[in-house]
């Protein structure tokens, strides 16, 4: 996907925010880069249809809640474009087991039976990650190669929105793209923060930090409805 198609698959919503960006030399160079990493044979994931799915399935002006990942799933198959999500049909990665097993202890809710968060993303939550694509088997291989300033653009955007939101901030990675934002931990935002749900860090305090029914008091209380998580 070159920046020119980048910026036309984002939604009206989202133009404001990101359309100059997606057309600049540096997501210019980005594009020209990942065009330069397939050609040389590397896979890269996940594919160029759904690079941009978080931002399809939740247009700027749809945003309740933001939930920020590190970058996509690297093994075949499981990266569609959400962050912490995979296709169903695909095992569902441990960290994600762990937020079932958060949200089950919070809200009682069973978990499904497959990891695709599709459902959320639709009702208003923006499962984002900071770069939006990895190389095969190359954890982070992507970081810090352009995707930063587009999907810092897009957290900011929603900080600006009026209508107050949630940020779930799970881990220092994504406690840090977050105070990247100026002036988000004194806004009329909620912010919460816990250890990543990965299991190396859980146990540490993201079992019990409750934050699906303290992201659903939040916006029932602020006349925002309720997430069907």
């Amino acid at each position: 996907m070159n920046a020119t198609a980048a910026a036309q698959s984002v939604p009206p919503a989202w133009q404001p925010a990101l359309g100059e960006l997606l057309e600049s030399r540096e997501s210019r160079q980005l594009a020209e880069w990942l065009r330069a990493e397939e050609e040389a044979g590397k896979r890269i994931y996940p594919p160029r249809d759904h690079r941009l799915r978080a931002l399809e399935l939740t247009p700027l002006d749809e945003v309740k809640v933001v939930i920020l990942g590190q970058d996509p799933y690297h093994g075949a198959g499981q990266a569609h474009g959400l962050a912490f999500s995979v296709p169903e049909g695909v095992r569902v990665p441990p960290s994600l087991v762990n937020i079932y097993k958060e949200l089950a202890a919070d809200c009682g809710v069973t978990a499904p039976g497959h990891g695709n968060l599709e459902h959320w993303a639709r009702q208003g939550v923006l499962l984002l990650n900071n770069a939006l694509t990895v190389q095969e088997g190359q954890a982070g291989s992507h970081q810090k190669k352009g995707w930063e300033a587009i999907t810092d653009a897009a957290v900011a955007a929603v900080a600006a929105k009026s209508d107050p939101c949630v940020f779930l901030l799970w881990g220092n990675h994504a406690q840090k793209k977050a105070m990247r934002v100026p002036g988000l931990a004194s806004s009329h935002h909620l912010v919460l923060t816990a250890p990543h749900p990965s299991p190396l860090s859980a146990h540490s305090g993201f079992f019990g930090c409750r934050h699906f029914s303290r992201a659903n008091a939040f916006l029932a209380g602020n006349g925002r409805g309720r997430i069907d998580w």
